[in-house]
């Protein structure tokens, strides 16, 4: 028998699958549970049709997860299709917008049988570097959901405290949330002794500058400000108090997991690439590993890697129309950290701050000038990767630097 194609439309707590041959036709076909037993049925199911798990071909909408992982280890072929092209798909042979699970399974299906050579398998990353991925991921995730209470605490403060908005600029700080544990409310604030806030500062980790910075913040919490009503005050200084206890375990979580994240990324193998490179450190490394991942065979060329991270620009030509865009479906995750790795390069490589004046220069605004370095820097990463060798700052920019005769030429 000829190759096997199941297309496999999954949700939390089922699947549906679909198996046609070669000729497009329905072999079988059902639903099955979420786990051990609906993974030992599919199996089943499969060994009826095929002898060889090198003949399966399974098409799913997501890369990850133990139900790919247990796919993978049969020795299927797992094709990882994105939901918008499965989307596209779907209109292509159905106008009517008709939807349904069954049916995307054996749209799945139809797509790995007449398409896959337009997508590509999921990808076999190491342990090592999946957990890499996990840490760097809660880690990242968890410093945005700081931003975000940080964010809801000056709202707050905005409405009954505005002396604490002007005296502490950062309010995730150690200081601001020290001081904003100690005293919540106006009231209380201006009536702090630098003495005080001395012992409140070292409680929370600072050692040096103490009388000053307390000094700093007495005169702040003093100044002249609107007041709000009594109420209200007592309201908000009570949500005050559960953001700052709220942000000071998360800031506690960012640092464990930040420790844990450098053990294991001091363990694979490519680490010492990744620092070699301007701009990454024991944050950033992790990030980029991790979303790209350490499968050899993932990207065939640099332009395929910059593709993935979503810093290459895209082209939009039809007619006489030409268009050059960012892309904006992109690894949301990756992307930021490939834009903080560009801005953080450029203190450390003069081949990096070069590129980004010249691009500046041109007339790029900040960020398109840092996507167009980040897009550089990708390129660079994977040739670091592809030869295996650390980097090289003239390895990298020598091509780019003028040189008296050929100014003079």
């Amino acid at each position: 028998m000829g190759i096997l194609f199941v297309g496999d439309d999954w949700a939390q707590d089922h699947h549906d699958v679909y198996l046609m041959g070669d000729d497009g036709k329905r072999l079988a076909g059902g639903r099955l549970p979420e786990g051990l037993a609906g993974l030992a049925r599919l199996h089943k199911i499969v060994a009826d049709h095929a002898q060889d798990p090198a003949q399966v071909v399974i098409g799913i909408e997501t890369d990850h997860g133990l139900w790919v992982q247990g796919l993978l280890a049969a020795g299927y072929q797992v094709y990882s299709i994105n939901p918008l092209a499965a989307a596209r798909y779907r209109d292509r042979h159905h106008l009517s917008g008709a939807k349904s699970d069954a049916a995307d399974a054996k749209l799945l299906a139809d797509l790995v049988r007449t398409d896959r050579h337009n997508h590509t398998t999921v990808a076999t990353d190491s342990y090592g570097v999946e957990g890499i991925k996990v840490l760097a991921r809660a880690h990242q995730s968890l410093i945005w959901a700081r931003t975000r209470h940080g964010n809801q605490l000056r709202d707050a403060l905005r409405e009954y405290f505005p002396a604490a908005l002007a005296t502490f600029e950062d309010l995730t700080s150690r200081d601001a949330l020290a001081v904003l544990s100690k005293a919540p409310n106006p009231d209380k604030a201006a009536k702090l002794t630098i003495k005080q806030i001395v012992i409140v500062l070292r409680r929370a980790g600072r050692q040096r500058n103490l009388e000053v910075r307390a000094q700093q913040i007495q005169e702040g919490l003093r100044s002249a400000q609107l007041t709000a009503p009594t109420a209200l005050v007592e309201a908000f200084a009570l949500t005050t108090a559960a953001s700052v206890s709220i942000i000071e375990e998360m800031n506690q979580q960012i640092i464990e997991l930040e420790v844990g994240l450098s053990e294991h990324f001091g363990k694979h193998q490519d680490a010492g690439i990744y620092r070699s490179l301007p701009g990454l450190g024991e944050t950033l490394g992790p990030r980029v590993l991790g979303e790209f991942g350490d499968d050899p065979g993932r990207y065939a060329t640099a332009k395929c890697r910059k593709n993935y991270a979503g810093t290459s620009p895209l082209t939009i030509a039809s007619g006489k129309k030409r268009a050059v865009i960012a892309r904006y479906v992109r690894n949301r995750r990756l992307y930021d950290a490939i834009d903080r790795w560009a801005f953080c390069s450029l203190t450390n490589s003069p081949g990096c701050r070069a590129f980004y004046d010249q691009r500046r220069e041109s007339g790029d605004s900040h960020h398109q000038a840092l996507r167009a370095l980040g897009n550089r820097l990708v390129g660079v990463l994977h040739g670091c990767l592809r030869h295996h060798t650390i980097y090289d700052e003239n390895t990298a920019w020598a091509h780019r630097t003028k040189t008296p005769e050929s100014v003079a030429a």
